[in-house]
C-alpha cells in the first residue's frame, strides 16, 4: 500500500525529530503538506519513563505538530547495527510512503544511536531505489529527492536554515509532551534532558534565527548540493 507523504522524518528514540526539526515539520504542516515521524526504536533503556509512557508521549506530541501518522519500528534500543533485516524495514517504510524528502539525525552526536540511525536510513534510501531489491515484498522502488540532516545534542554550523518563528511555540510544546524526560518528577533519575533541556534548545534556535533575522530557525546539513531553482526565490 502507497500513502505518499512530503516529508519523513526518522529518529533513533522518540523525542529525536521533535527535538531536531519539530518547527519545521509544525511549519509545513500547517502549509498543507504531509509529514510522517518513523521511530526505530521504543527507548526501552531510557533511564526515565516506561515504553507505554513514552509511546503515549510521542502520540502527544506527534499532535501537538499537527502529525496524523507516527509509526516505531520496534528495534532494538542501543542495538542499531547496518544490518540486513534492519535496512529492509526502513526500506518499506521508504516505499510505503515515496516522500519526497527524507531527514535523519546529524552523523556527530554524542549517542552512538544517532548516528547509527542515519546510517540506517542512508542504506535504506539507496536499496529502496533499486527496483530488484525486496521486490514483490518490499513494494515498488522509489528514489527520494533529498536526504537532510538535523541536530540534536550536536551544535554545529549548519548548511542552511529554516525560520521557525511561527512554529516555535509548537515545537516547545511537543517537547513538553515527553514529561518522563524533561521533567523532574519523584523517583527521577537526573540526566542531561531533565536538566534545562528544552531551555538549552530553545535558545539555540533562537541563535540559529538570530543568524537569518528571525526569531527562530532550525539548522539542517546535507552530504550533497543543494539544487536552487531561482536564486532569489527567498527575497520575494
Amino acid at each position: 500500500m502507497m500513502e505518499r507523504c512530503d516529508l519523513l522524518a526518522f529518529g533513533a528514540h522518540p523525542d529525536d525529530v521533535e527535538i531536531g526539526m519539530g518547527g519545521t515539520i509544525a511549519k509545513y504542516v500547517h502549509r498543507g503538506f504531509r509529514a510522517v515521524i518513523c521511530d526505530l526504536t521504543q527507548a526501552e533503556l531510557s533511564s526515565n519513563g516506561t515504553v507505554d509512557e513514552r509511546q503515549r508521549e510521542a502520540a502527544e506530541a506527534a499532535r501537538r505538530l499537527g502529525v496524523s501518522e507516527r509509526l516505531n519500528l520496534e528495534l532494538p534500543d542501543r542495538g542499531l547495527y547496518v544490518e540486513e533485516e534492519a535496512i529492509r524495514q526502513i526500506t518499506a517504510v521508504i516505499r510505503r510512503y515515496r516522500p519526497r524528502l527524507v531527514f535523519v539525525p546529524y552523523w556527530e552526536d554524542r549517542h552512538p544511536d544517532h548516528g547509527r540511525c542515519a546510517r540506517l536510513v542512508e542504506e535504506a534510501v539507496f536499496s529502496a531505489g533499486i527496483r530488484r531489491y525486496g521486490a514483490g515484498e518490499l513494494g515498488d522502488a522509489h528514489r527520494v529527492r533529498a536526504v537532510y540532516y538535523y541536530m540534536i545534542n550536536a551544535f554545529c554550523r549548519p548548511h542552511f536554515l529554516i525560520d521557525i518563528s511561527e512554529t516555535i511555540s509548537d515545537k516547545l510544546a511537543s517537547l513538553r509532551a515527553y514529561e518522563s524526560q524533561f521533567q523532574k518528577r519523584l523517583g527521577s533519575v537526573d540526566t542531561p534532558l531533565n536538566n534545562s533541556y528544552i531551555e538549552m534548545i530553545e535558545s539555540r534556535e533562537r541563535w540559529f534565527g538570530q543568524q537569518i533575522g528571525a526569531a527562530y530557525a532550525e539548522g539542517f546539513l546535507t552530504k550533497t548540493p543543494i539544487h536552487l531553482t531561482n536564486l532569489f526565490e527567498e527575497e520575494r
